[in-house]
């Protein structure tokens, strides 16, 4: 087996403490997302939409399941993915989010999580800032392919989901509040799906006013073309998280 291989498919458990997560959800054309999804994976719909999640986190004391938290990492992490489903080998159906790219500021996460992990860190800059109930979080990469300037209010509580967005009702868009308990990669080598999954405690996410300044990411192709909306926005604050170990299995003929 190839070390390499067998190394990145997440084969440690984890843990970590989610300072803040603000997290924006697209809704982009079905049509537009689906050459993006992978063998063995299926795009998650409402309506004629499929659904883009960019998570902004704030993680602190990333490590191993076991190991003290001294010897945990902070870093902050901008995941982009599509929201998926995913029918294992013994029928059951998982929801859950297709990794498509990762940002951090932490050098050490794209040495090692790249080793680690199927999340394809790369290093960009990040200023993040709270002050007086104001998050503001900027994103510069290298290239200007994910940059992002967002701006959220979180001292006026709960807001009304962003104008525009297909979502009815805030029970419909809480199902497209990523993360989601499952995250998804394909290994085309041996033609395969390493699924990873996180367990959560206190997850009530709430609905905040957002102002998005600046992302270029879902502003290129494919994305343009789908005619992207803000279907939400929602944040999270104090969350303990974990992963298992992550699990292969074989695409179906």
């Amino acid at each position: 087996m190839n070390t390499l291989r067998f190394l990145r498919r997440h084969p440690l458990p984890m843990q970590a403490y989610f300072e803040h997560v603000l997290v924006l959800t697209y809704a982009v054309a079905a049509a537009a997302l689906q050459p993006l999804v992978k063998p063995g994976l299926a795009l998650d719909t409402f309506e004629d939409y499929g659904f883009v999640a960019i998570a902004m986190v704030q993680t602190r004391s990333l490590r191993p399941k076991l190991a003290p938290r001294p010897l945990g990492r902070d870093f902050f992490l901008t995941g982009y993915r599509i929201f998926t489903r995913y029918r294992t080998p013994a029928g059951k159906l998982l929801r859950g989010l297709q990794i498509l790219r990762s940002d951090t500021d932490s050098a050490f996460m794209v040495r090692w999580g790249n080793r680690l992990t199927h999340y394809g860190y790369r290093k960009a800059d990040v200023d993040y800032r709270l002050n007086d109930g104001m998050l503001e979080i900027k994103i510069h990469t290298p290239g200007g392919e994910a940059d992002l300037h967002v701006r959220a209010n979180l001292a006026d509580g709960s807001a009304p989901l962003p104008q525009g967005s297909p979502f009815p009702d805030l029970v419909v868009a809480r199902k497209f509040a990523g993360p989601l308990p499952f995250t998804f990669d394909y290994e085309p080598e041996t033609n395969s799906i390493i699924r990873v999954q996180g367990v959560r405690r206190a997850w009530n996410p709430q609905t905040v006013a957002v102002q998005v300044l600046q992302n270029t990411f879902i502003e290129k192709e494919p994305f343009a073309g789908g005619h992207p909306v803000l279907a939400s926005a929602f944040h999270l604050a104090g969350v303990p998280y974990s992963w298992t170990k992550g699990v292969r299995e074989p695409v179906s003929a």
